[in-house]
């Protein structure tokens, strides 16, 4: 039994522990509301989150550190899991509810703790209090705790609970640079907090009480006693069963620290020097195509040589959205300028051009897809141009010279059109071409790469192309106006161009749309610039436009490799990556289509003459005087096939180069008079070129004689 002095002395202790607890709470509100107002709390650390690029659905595509070096990202708790929120109330402050910051009944139990056993056995700290010390650091001394608890009080008095919990849970430490539950729930798992097990969720739980001392990745042992500590917890507490917490417990831990999410490198950069005050930028990106995207880059890279890159442009050309954004096939390989964004890089586009040309000659009506044009060696004064493989096609449409990218026809429909006028058309739209300064505007060579353009660029415009010739800037971006479109072709030269684009044969090793069940009708180009510095392919179809290039940053030569044979291929492997086509539904041709064969053009449309300027004085004018153009010529039948058909030619240069349908002729027979072994009944094109750089063409009809 207890004497008479022990029980008075028992009483005395508890008078001295409430009336002590009354007195400190007194002076807590006396001093909190003298104070709040002159000194409020300060919110700066939890404001200060890592910037982020988010996707099209406020996904992470791309974060940044503070200025600290920590990964804080912003966490609310609506957006995570209920379990983990139920588990850290439970664990940490059950009564977070109801009090006011500070938990009268914690403290009095620590008091009488640390009075009856003269050391601190449990301590009294609310998550308030622990957010008020996560958002102003300090010292855990006595005075510290009492800064502590008026930081709680203020705390409450101005925000809601639920705002409170916000600021934990994204200050809260996990361990190394890592604060919030967010960016620990990437870290140590590779998801977002929204959905976890119970294992993930002790674990979140417990690790802000010793970051350093319990981190998986280094303390496995110390780390699942902890965990498993917790578990323990939350089942005598009835928030899991004891299935649950045993299943959990068998649960392994994260034995490694996971990197964050890492896509679309370079426009997260690029929007964040845009805006650097801002914390979230938010972008169109598809973050499963960009993931994909970048993937098949790094897939693709490993045909190419050690310094090559590449990169690509996904639009919704109807809004001009950009769903993916590939700056450089690998972000981390200093060999291939990994951080420098080749969208923006400024190179030769090769023949990516030529469609524009075609197109003004098509909105100028010099030409039509079924005129006729020479593919002959032509002088323009000082300008010679050659083919890429230095090989020429004669007499042959318009379609087929696009299609086949020959430059002579281009520079051709260019010195007619007038360079000056195409580079003025395109800065108008916004699009400015670049080109050397010691030349006050560019030439001929424009169609054939002679100036400068970025991918950004080459992509606006084929969208712009895709979308009847209204350019627009494209948009990374909500915080992108949609702006109207400036036109640039008509409607009518963009039918052309999506017609004859779409019916050019796919790259090799790609199936032909006739070859699927369900094909995707991709209008593309090609090009190649000058010493195989770049490759470009660009296309479109009824939805996106894909703009791509691949070559060296450093602007050296990649032998070989070319956009037919390596940006192409990688172009329709995009393509691959969208959404599976609609079926077409037709759409009934602009105003000013005309539909018709070459015999059925006006007389003006169905042979486009030439102006080259030669070198020709005193030369004998070329002519073919047999066959005579327009006429029918029968050839006997030798029971193996028809006849040679004779060819004649006078005046001009020796050699003559002849050739038909726009195939040469063996070498044998250049000179002025050949002969030809036709293949069948049908159009016969004969062209025959001399050493001067004149031409002269015919086509005839070879028929069966009786």
């Amino acid at each position: 039994m207890l004497n008479c002095c022990s029980i008075r002395s028992f009483a005395t202790r508890r008078r001295a522990i409430g009336t002590g607890l009354a007195l400190i709470v007194l002076v807590l509100l006396i001093v909190t509301l003298a104070l709040d107002r002159l000194n409020p709390p300060l919110l700066d650390r939890a404001r200060h989150t890592s910037a982020l690029a988010l996707d099209r659905q406020d996904r992470i595509l791309r974060g940044f550190t503070t200025a600290q070096g920590t990964w804080r990202l912003p966490a609310r708790a609506a957006e995570v899991d209920p379990l983990y929120l139920q588990m850290l109330l439970a664990y940490e402050d059950q009564r977070f509810a109801t009090h006011p910051g500070v938990d009268p009944l914690a403290v009095g139990r620590a008091l009488g703790q640390w009075l009856t056993h003269d050391r601190i056995v449990s301590g009294a700290s609310t998550l308030t209090m622990q957010t008020a010390r996560l958002l102003e650091p300090h010292p855990r001394t006595l005075a510290g705790k009492f800064g502590e608890m008026l930081r709680a009080l203020q705390l409450e008095r101005r925000y809601r609970k639920d705002q409170i919990l916000d600021f934990y849970l994204t200050l809260a430490p996990y361990g190394g640079n890592l604060e919030g539950v967010r960016a620990a729930a990437l870290a140590w798992f590779g998801k977002e907090p929204i959905r976890l097990t119970a294992a993930e969720a002790a674990l979140l739980v417990v690790l802000p009480q010793a970051p350093s001392w319990l981190r998986p990745d280094r303390f496995p042992d110390r780390a699942r006693a902890a965990r498993d500590k917790v578990l323990v917890r939350m089942g005598q507490l009835g928030v899991l069963s004891e299935q649950q917490v045993t299943e959990a417990r068998q649960e392994p831990l994260p034995v490694q620290r996971r990197a964050l999410p890492f896509l679309a490198p370079h426009l997260a950069d690029r929007l964040r020097n845009l805006r650097p005050e801002a914390t979230d930028h938010r972008t169109f990106i598809d973050r499963s195509l960009q993931q994909n995207l970048e993937t098949l880059a790094r897939q693709q890279q490993s045909g190419l040589e050690p310094h090559s890159s590449m990169a690509a442009l996904v639009v919704a050309h109807r809004d001009r959205r950009v769903l993916a954004y590939l700056g450089t096939s690998d972000f981390f390989d200093p060999r291939r300028a990994g951080q420098v964004d080749m969208t923006q890089a400024i190179r030769s586009p090769g023949s990516t051009l030529k469609p524009l040309v075609y197109g003004f000659g098509f909105d100028d009506l010099l030409i039509h897809p079924e005129t006729l044009l020479e593919d002959t060696p032509t002088r323009f004064g000082g300008y010679s141009p050659t083919n890429f493989h230095h090989t020429y096609a004669g007499q042959l449409t318009v379609r087929e010279a696009l299609q086949q990218s020959l430059n002579i026809p281009a520079v051709a429909v260019l010195e007619q059109v007038g360079p000056g006028r195409v580079a003025a058309r395109l800065r108008k739209v916004g699009l400015p071409l670049h080109w050397n300064a010691t030349h006050p505007q560019p030439g001929l060579p424009l169609v054939l790469g002679g100036v400068g353009m970025t991918l950004e660029e080459l992509t606006t415009l084929y969208t712009g192309i895709a979308n009847g010739g209204q350019i627009a800037p494209l948009r990374f971006s909500p915080d992108d106006p949609e702006a109207p479109g400036r036109p640039l072709l008509t409607e009518m030269a963009c039918w052309y161009l999506n017609e004859i684009l779409r019916s050019a044969p796919p790259p090799q090793n790609i199936p032909t749309a006739g070859s699927l069940a369900r094909p995707r009708a991709i209008a593309y180009k090609t090009g190649t610039s000058y010493g195989f510095r770049d490759a470009w392919a660009l296309g479109f179809d009824d939805d996106y436009t894909v703009g791509v290039w691949v070559g060296r940053p450093d602007g050296s030569p990649s032998p070989g490799h070319y956009g037919r044979n390596t940006a192409a291929p990688l172009l329709f492997r995009v393509f691959d990556l969208l959404p599976e086509p609609a079926a077409r539904r037709w759409v009934a041709p602009p105003a000013g289509v005309l539909q018709v064969s070459r015999e059925q053009l006006p007389e003006r449309l169905r042979y486009f003459h030439t102006r080259p300027t030669r070198d020709s004085a005193g030369v004998p004018l070329l002519s073919i005087t047999f066959p005579v153009g327009g006429s029918t010529v029968e050839l006997p039948d030798r029971g193996k096939g028809l006849a040679e058909l004779p060819l004649a030619a006078k005046g001009g240069v020796k050699p003559l180069r002849w050739l038909v349908n726009g195939r040469p002729l063996a070498a044998a027979d250049w000179r002025r008079e050949a002969f030809w072994l036709p293949d069948g009944e049908g159009v016969a094109r004969i062209t025959v070129l001399d050493q001067a750089g004149q031409t002269a063409g015919a086509e005839v009809w070879i028929s069966r004689g009786k």
